[in-house]
């Protein structure tokens, strides 16, 4: 059995379809508004105990109870005033709490497997409480370890998510100084690919192509747009906080997360992370508080620093086989542009993205002042010495998730990523961490190694030093609450919530974005656009057994790759090949897994095989003899080279490839139409000279591409990435260096290059060619 990659955004995508009865009912929280002529709503819950204080006319929040206005809380007051105010009232224990980001929190929690969680003991099903109540586990995390920042995935519905937020708000709001719960959420403006899409209805979350798909506009302009509606859609569900965008160069056509990044163009990455933190950043109007920050404002968190990209031989670094990033061209500081010329730099009043994380990689013989390899969330020479004091970055420095935690016992376990320190005690990371510059540890629910790192401080430094560090830390943190508007209004309604998510108008702007993102590659005889009068043959689809990205094992099946019945509503369709006047085959890009097989480490050889992107067998003669980099010296310190050369692997979705010829066959002398979904470039060598029509996609709706092979929308899309002419261009090219790769040349001529593709009339040359295409 293969693995299939799946990013984490992935599954936060959606809401949950369904949920069982949760027995007695239970209140969400009640809240109270208070007006402010000429200043803000404030917000507050009476079952929390605070009260409003008024001062000449103003009215307050005394979130600490004391009776008396607090810098802190005076909204008049500068947001860094008021951090410095608060990180100085704030005990270590609290600041160490600050300093937490939680585990992945489904709403309500899951009864079982990842993420399981209970209520009163019990898991949600037979507990009698209701989905929008606090979990157990949640209550000891804000109370108990002080933690403020809660990552939510699943979530019910709007509603229950608006509600659960209130809840959440009321009970930190009760404890201590008041502080503010600020959640946030990794990408869920996904697709779901065999929805309908009907102008003038809403749905559950407005649909967007992935981050590659948005990179294939070539158009900023959508993804600040984009930005803008899923802000809206953020803060309606109580999320303030986004866990993107995710910036790497993608020079590395085997990685994995490829499909979350904007491509491997350094510049139209820039513009496309300038424009993304733009939107989600910004508010405009009434809902600005201050220097573009406002209540439509999400805190965006660019990832991950400094480009996670360069993976060696593609295999990623969730994993210890995909531990390290190389930089065999010397190109480390070209990684660095869609931050410092983009999500760092941008065109609005935010100025910067509120926050950073590094990746889990060990950037490999990068650090020239210390000589340290070490995860980028432990190397001071990234953190500090890069990112703060060169490029002056003072906003919130977050590590991925598990970076402090143990490794697992064999290189393909899916538990903590301490790469580089993987001696250290799980204290003395969280120490190594702090004193290379990083405020926050992503994933962490306990307080206990915060607080140890802080005694290792104290003992080195003393601790007036190191209040001062925690107290640096913290000032940085309470800004983007502060910043936000939290601290005056945490609260929403829910039934304005359930308005806005998925509201008509975002549900188009986003269904629009799919269209413009499709990439017409070839049109042989101009066979597309399909006449509705046309009969159309789709052969059904084996989808092999996987492994999703935490380990569950997902079964094969037989099905068909596209809602049949929105294919009805365009073509006349058939089940006999003989029948139909053209063949639309239905296909995803070759998948291999991810360049570490287990049984090859248990059959005496190192475990690493290659990443193919071919559906046929791949053998890897031209992959280098030595790998980079290698060691592991906890799971596997007898391993000195990762080199894959002369094995071989298949991908697992061959069967794909199959069905192309097999339609081609049956259907002998009759246009063949390749619709492919990529994740990564592909080899379409294979199968290209045998059809007359393809047609890729970067996650959109089965409708979308209907409309596209239909003719109702014309394809503008132009490719964000190169279509590799072989797989020894794949295996040659370097990690670090964009687009040095042989692109494939097509039986018509064209060459499947950066920036390539095709409208009605030919290839396009237009505006955004002439600006983004490699001279």
């Amino acid at each position: 059995m293969k693995y299939y990659y799946y990013t984490i955004s992935l599954l936060t995508f959606l809401f949950a379809v369904s949920v069982n009865s949760f027995g007695q009912s239970q209140t969400a929280t009640d809240f109270k508004t208070v007006t402010n002529n000429n200043g803000p709503t404030l917000g507050y819950s009476p079952s929390s105990g605070v009260t409003i204080l008024t001062v000449n006319g103003l009215h307050f929040k005394d979130l600490n109870k004391n009776g008396k206005l607090d810098a802190y809380e005076d909204w008049r007051l500068p947001v860094d005033e008021r951090a410095k105010d608060l990180a100085s009232k704030m005990s270590i224990e609290q600041i160490a709490g600050l300093m937490l980001y939680s585990a992945h929190q489904a709403i309500p929690a899951n009864a079982r497997g990842f993420g399981a969680g209970t209520y009163g003991g019990k898991p949600i099903d037979s507990s009698g409480m209701q989905p929008f109540d606090i979990s157990d586990q949640q209550k000891k995390f804000l109370k108990d370890d002080n933690l403020r920042h809660v990552l939510v995935t699943r979530v019910k519905s709007p509603d229950v998510a608006a509600k659960w937020n209130n809840n959440v708000q009321a009970f930190v709001e009760s404890l201590g100084l008041g502080i503010p719960a600020n959640n946030s959420t990794d990408p869920r403006n996904g697709v779901v690919a065999n929805a309908e899409y009907n102008i003038g209805s809403g749905g559950t979350i407005s649909m967007w192509p992935e981050s590659i798909g948005m990179a294939a506009t070539f158009d900023p302009s959508i993804v600040q747009h984009f930005g803008n509606i899923a802000a809206q859609e953020y803060r309606a569900l109580g999320i303030a906080t986004a866990l993107s965008p995710q910036v790497d160069l993608a020079t590395e056509p085997r990685w994995s997360r490829f499909s979350g990044t904007f491509g491997e163009n350094p510049m139209l990455a820039a513009d496309m992370a300038r424009a993304y933190v733009d939107g989600f950043q910004t508010s405009t109007g009434s809902f600005e508080i201050k220097n573009g920050w406002g209540f439509h404002s999400v805190n965006a968190m660019v990832k991950h620093w400094p480009g996670g990209g360069p993976e060696e031989g593609g295999r990623d670094a969730h994993y210890a086989y995909g531990k390290f990033a190389v930089y065999p061209g010397n190109n480390f500081q070209t990684q660095l542009i869609p931050f410092i010329y983009g999500a760092l730099k941008l065109d609005g009043k935010t100025k910067h993205a509120a926050a950073v994380m590094p990746y889990y990689t060990i950037s490999f013989n990068q650090d020239s002042k210390n000589g340290e390899n070490v995860g980028n969330s432990y190397s001071k020479y990234l953190i500090t010495d890069l990112l703060r004091d060169k490029y002056k970055y003072d906003g919130v420095v977050c590590t991925d998730w598990l970076v402090t935690a143990d490794e697992g016992k064999t290189p393909d376990m899916f538990v903590g990523k301490s790469w580089g320190a993987e001696k250290l005690s799980v204290a003395e990371r969280h120490y190594k961490i702090l004193m290379a510059g990083v405020d926050q540890f992503g994933g962490n629910n306990a307080a206990g190694p915060v607080l140890e790192a802080y005694q290792m401080g104290i003992k080195e430094h003393g601790e007036d030093f190191m209040r001062k560090r925690f107290e640096q830390s913290a000032v940085r943190l309470l800004r983007n609450i502060f910043q936000v508007g939290l601290f005056e209004n945490p609260y929403v309604d829910p039934a304005q919530s359930t308005k806005t998510v998925g509201n008509a108008d975002f549900m188009k702007a986003g269904y629009e974005a799919q269209l413009k993102s499709i990439v017409l590659l070839k049109d042989k005889g101009n066979v597309l656009p399909l006449a509705k009068t046309k009969t159309v043959y789709i052969p059904k689809r084996t989808i092999p057994s996987t492994r999703d990205f935490f380990g569950n094992v997902n079964p094969e099946k037989i099905e068909y790759p596209v809602n049949m019945d929105i294919v009805k509503k365009y073509f006349n369709v058939t089940d006999d090949p003989s029948k139909a006047d053209i063949g639309i085959v239905i296909v995803k890009g070759p998948n291999s897994g991810v360049g570490y097989n287990k049984d090859d480490r248990q059959k005496g050889g190192n475990g690493y095989v290659p990443i193919s992107l071919q559906y046929n067998a791949y053998t890897a003669t031209a992959a280098r003899a030595q790998s980079i980099a290698a060691g592991d010296p906890v799971i596997d310190p007898t391993i000195t080279n990762r080199s894959y050369k002369d094995k071989t692997v298949t991908a697992t979705n061959a069967a794909d490839l199959k069905n192309i010829l097999d339609t081609k066959a049956a259907m002998p002398g009759k246009p063949i139409v390749v619709c492919m979904m990529l994740s990564n470039p592909a080899v379409v060598s294979e199968f290209e000279p045998n059809i007359d029509a393809l047609v890729v996609s970067f996650g959109v709706q089965d409708q979308a591409l209907m409309d596209i092979l239909s003719g109702k929308s014309e394809p503008s899309g132009l490719l964000p990435l190169q279509m590799p002419a072989d797989m020894q261009t794949v295996e040659t090219q370097k990690e670090d260096v964009p687009q040095d790769m042989q692109p494939y040349r097509d039986s018509e001529g064209h060459v499947y290059d950066f920036a390539f593709g095709l409208n009605w009339k030919g290839v396009i040359n237009d505006s955004r060619t002439a600006k983004y295409k490699k001279k």
